[in-house]
């Protein structure tokens, strides 16, 4: 069964990137605030989660965000975005497992909630559209996850049905509304235990080269 899985679709933030959290402290730690004041503001605060979601979703600009984000935690709101996530990197264990997946003949998409294109592209650099079959930032689509019609746009621009695809994010709630939709689903929580779920549902190791 588990050879039949030709598709491999991949969360970008925390997943093709270091975690995001250990970023978000640095930012706290490098502007003075406590610990866990980003989140508070941001992900608990009921204001915070819905400007969150409406970036998300393209409904407000990542200016805007910048703007109230920064007069909800007290610091200068010029590219708060760009300065939160400053210290994610690259997480080579997950994209070199992503190409030897595209040379084994699986088709690899990434699906992303956005945090706005500018005047910051957390993208800038990782050549999304030349190394991946697929592409959905959810600003793009009106659109974030968990909505079960994003999931659906990115199997239809992979050209696979759900149950031939698997799902890879850091957030279990997507993971599980990728379930209720038939794909397989992966929290990454390490890298190298998420390359090894994968392998295992592709029937391909993924890790070898």
């Amino acid at each position: 069964m588990s050879n039949r899985r030709t598709g491999l679709v991949l969360d970008f933030g925390g997943v093709l990137t270091t975690p995001l959290l250990p970023a978000v402290l640095a930012f706290e730690q490098r502007e003075g605030l406590p610990q866990g004041a980003c989140l508070a503001a941001l992900y608990k605060d009921e204001e915070g989660v819905r400007i969150t979601s409406d970036l998300e979703r393209g409904a407000v600009s990542q200016t805007e965000w910048n703007e109230f984000a920064g007069k909800m935690l007290g610091v200068p709101a010029d590219n708060l975005m760009g300065r939160i996530f400053g210290d994610l990197r690259p997480e080579p264990v997950i994209i070199n497992a992503a190409a030897a997946a595209r040379r084994a003949g699986i088709k690899v998409g990434i699906l992303s909630n956005s945090v706005g294109l500018a005047p910051w592209d957390l993208y800038d650099g990782y050549d999304l559209e030349r190394l991946y079959d697929v592409v959905v930032i959810s600003e793009q689509h009106l659109l974030r996850k968990p909505d079960h019609e994003l999931f659906e746009i990115t199997l239809k621009l992979m050209d696979l049905p759900a149950e031939e695809c698997i799902f890879v994010d850091d957030t279990e709630a997507y993971v599980q509304a990728a379930q209720q939709l038939g794909l397989a689903g992966v929290h990454n929580q390490d890298p190298r235990q998420t390359v090894a779920a994968v392998s295992e549902l592709l029937g391909v190791d993924l890790a070898a080269s």
